[in-house]
């Protein structure tokens, strides 16, 4: 499975609010847009080269706003996937509308793809219900956005939450299952694939983040922090089952593979 958090082309001199204080919505020089022809190439692109490395089964999750979105669904189907799913994140903590000339920004974009059309795809649609109270789990998750817990060992600026990504990778990957992240960060994906048994890589430009990324995942290694994470992202939000732990373990051993703690 792939899960990629690609430039979502949003650094145009705005504006923003952050722990109660206006900031420059300017991530980087990586985050700005060339016009849509050439943010279009970039995707295509990068996409391409994730199909080529995706086994046919395979699942790819790309998040977005409304900037890149609509770019990302049109080079899918040019490309032969299969889109799934469009996932609305509603977050229950969006920072206000400094303008107050439109209505604030609280959601993105999660769109679930599958290599090949007619290859069927892996789903734990049984875990998705359990968590969900006995009913099927819709399209729309209200979670929160990045918690000052998950950001102890340093800040990237569009760093996704923990929570988020514990409940993709619960429901579209097996224990021991292959993540790759291609825009990894500070490897909030990693950490999720880490405290749940699968496998993980990730890839970034920057230095600075991928040293954030070996920070966040030695931090994981004392079992007293990894038992905190689960015990915050479980009262967060219910990504988890009654029991994780029993079930976790029960389901790791049946594809035999070992629990990463």
């Amino acid at each position: 499975m792939i899960f990629a958090d690609p430039p979502y082309h949003l650094s145009n001199g705005g504006i923003s609010v952050q722990s109660g204080k206006m900031v420059s919505v300017n991530k980087g020089d990586w985050d700005k847009s060339k016009g849509y022809e050439t943010d279009y190439l970039f995707d295509k692109t990068w996409l391409s080269a994730c199909r080529d490395k995706l086994k046919s089964d395979g699942t790819i999750w790309i998040s977005g706003t409304y900037h890149n979105i609509f770019t990302i669904a049109r080079c899918l189907v040019e490309l032969g996937f299969r889109i799934l799913n469009c996932i609305t994140w509603v977050k229950t903590n969006p920072p206000p509308n400094l303008s107050c000339r439109y209505f604030t920004h609280s959601t993105e974009c999660i769109l679930w793809a599958r290599k090949e059309p007619k290859v069927s795809h892996y789903f734990n649609y049984e875990l998705m219900r359990k968590i969900n109270g006995g009913k099927q789990m819709r399209d729309v998750w209200r979670l929160p956005a990045i918690a000052p817990w998950e950001k102890t060992c340093g800040k990237h600026p569009t760093q996704k939450p923990l929570c988020v990504l514990s409940r993709i990778i619960q429901a579209s990957t097996r224990p021991g299952a292959w993540v790759f992240d291609p825009f990894t960060g500070s490897s909030t994906t990693g950490i999720a694939a880490n405290l749940f048994g699968r496998r993980f890589l990730g890839i970034d430009n920057s230095v600075d983040f991928l040293q954030i990324s070996k920070a966040r995942r030695m931090e994981i290694d004392d079992l007293t922090s990894r038992k905190v994470f689960l015990e915050k992202l479980q009262k967060q939000s219910p990504v988890f089952v009654e029991r994780e732990f029993d079930f976790l373990q029960d389901e790791c051993v049946s594809y035999g593979v070992d629990l990463p703690f």
